[in-house]
């Protein structure tokens, strides 16, 4: 029996002009290009789509550029706040286009196999798997990207071209024929296939000498090239490139190497902090285990920070916090009430005064050992200082 989920899980939307490349095959996310005079009718298309995917039980993944996420973000923040909902979850890339549109294909095509959450966690985990930049003629334009002085001076120069990479780091390097193989940052897993677009193709001489043979792909496949490409990467003189590898199982293994853990408000898987979902910034941890209460005169070891804690010290005593650095120590915290005993201990314990259970005005000092304690590392030839500790009675 198939252990996948049902396939309205969730969905994956892309907030930006971004087409698909058409690599998954049918499997696309839904797109979005925010086009229009004002930002709500910029946003009306998205908030229609995710109230209908929250009515069917989906939750929205929505991606967004985020060298490009003024719009994006207010269409989702008012999605989420005009359907009362924290099933839509935001998340900024800052890809190339091409990559980003590939990265975004990738999610539709898990999104039924996996927890929404898993979904969300896998947007920053795809971009390691993948080598993705342009070959840019000149850094002039570049921002989004870190670049030097050095840089821009080689800019001036007519012979000089560079390597910018986007993904899995952001750099940018100096082309240099010879160095190319050597340089790369990453290597996909063989078999590669290499995608690739250019506004111009009567520039593509020196990228199609280099690139692809210190990449070795089995395949290479030119595609149009993306509305926002010229604004990413600064000028309309660049060839935009993104390396993947083609095995069967390197999805799998993306989505293998995931550790998350349950969000303590929501549920659902998170890598980062905080949830993608709900915002919540801490996640389910195990629940202790249940502690037998210790009979009658059973030391229970140190206390912390001042609490009460029963055994040679007496019902509701108030033990002596450790003194700091400079020498002073705080005062003691009022004691609280004992509880009662169901099994009382026979005969009086030393150190105390009548049967109400309030301290002598010279209690008995603690023993030099105690039990190890129910938390922490087990303190061994260590003895409280004794101190003569506050009482109260009714």
């Amino acid at each position: 029996m198939s252990t996948a989920l049902p396939r309205s899980a969730s969905t994956v939307a892309l907030l930006a002009d971004i087409p698909s490349t058409g690599h998954v095959g049918e499997v696309r996310a839904r797109r979005f290009t925010m086009h229009g005079d004002g930002i709500g009718e910029r946003s009306a298309a998205f908030v229609t789509f995710a109230q209908q995917e929250i009515d069917t039980g989906r939750k929205v993944v929505a991606l967004y550029p985020a060298w490009r996420a003024t719009d994006a973000e207010r269409a989702i923040n008012f999605a989420r706040g005009s359907l009362r909902t924290d099933h839509i979850a935001g998340i900024a890339l800052d890809l190339s286009p091409l990559a980003l549109s590939l990265v975004a294909d990738q999610l539709a095509y898990l999104a039924p196999y996996l927890q929404p959450g898993m979904v969300a966690a896998l947007c920053g985990e795809l971009p390691k798997h993948l080598l993705a930049g342009a070959w840019l003629r000149t850094v002039a334009g570049l921002s989004t990207i870190p670049t030097t002085l050095k840089h821009h001076v080689g800019s001036l120069a007519p012979t000089v071209s560079f390597l910018a990479y986007c993904a899995p780091t952001q750099q940018v390097q100096r082309m240099r024929p010879a160095d190319v193989a050597a340089t790369l940052p990453f290597r996909p897993v063989q078999p590669v296939q290499l995608l690739c677009s250019t506004p111009d193709p009567a520039h593509t001489d020196v990228f199609d000498d280099h690139l692809p043979q210190a990449v070795q792909p089995v395949a290479t496949r030119t595609l149009p090239v993306q509305p926002l490409g010229p604004v990413y990467w600064g000028t309309p003189k660049y060839v935009e490139f993104v390396a993947l590898s083609a095995h069967p199982q390197a999805l799998a293994y993306a989505a293998s190497s995931i550790r998350a853990s349950a969000c303590s408000w929501c549920g659902e898987p998170m890598s980062a902090k905080p949830c993608p979902f709900c915002a919540a910034n801490s996640t389910r941890t195990a629940s202790r285990p249940p502690t037998r209460r210790p009979g009658p005169g059973t030391p229970q070891g140190p206390p912390r920070n001042g609490r009460a804690v029963e055994g040679p010290l007496g019902g509701g005593h108030t033990a002596a916090a450790p003194a700091s650095p400079n020498g002073h120590r705080p005062a003691p915290m009022p004691a609280p009430i004992a509880e009662p005993v169901a099994d009382p201990p026979r005969g009086p314990r030393p150190g105390t005064g009548p049967s109400h259970g309030t301290a002598d005005a010279s209690p008995a000092p603690p023993p030099a050992t105690l039990a190890r304690p129910l938390e922490g590392p087990p303190l061994t030839g260590r003895a409280l200082r004794p101190e003569i500790p506050r009482t109260y009675s009714r």
